[in-house]
């Protein structure tokens, strides 16, 4: 997902445009992918993170994936 946001700078003054469009759709697909609290904080900070330009370096969804592996990791009892 991070690759496809970034995808529309391909093309020279269709990247900011894009992103416009870009926004409201991977917030949405961010939190249904993630849902819950990192989902919610997230998508709004993906929203932004897409709309502004200059902010699309950002791996959001990367990021979210591997805090989201984390977590579940530490819930987990350990197998001593």
């Amino acid at each position: 997902m991070d690759l496809l946001g970034c995808a529309s700078y391909a093309v020279p003054v269709l990247g900011d445009v894009s992103d416009v469009i870009w926004a409201p759709i991977s917030a949405i697909i961010f939190y249904r992918m993630f849902g819950g609290s990192i989902g919610t904080f997230g998508s709004a900070f993906n929203f932004m993170e897409e709309l502004f330009p200059g902010t699309d370096f950002i791996p959001t969804f990367t990021l979210a994936w591997v805090v989201k592996r984390i977590w579940a990791a530490r819930r987990q009892p350990s197998s001593i």
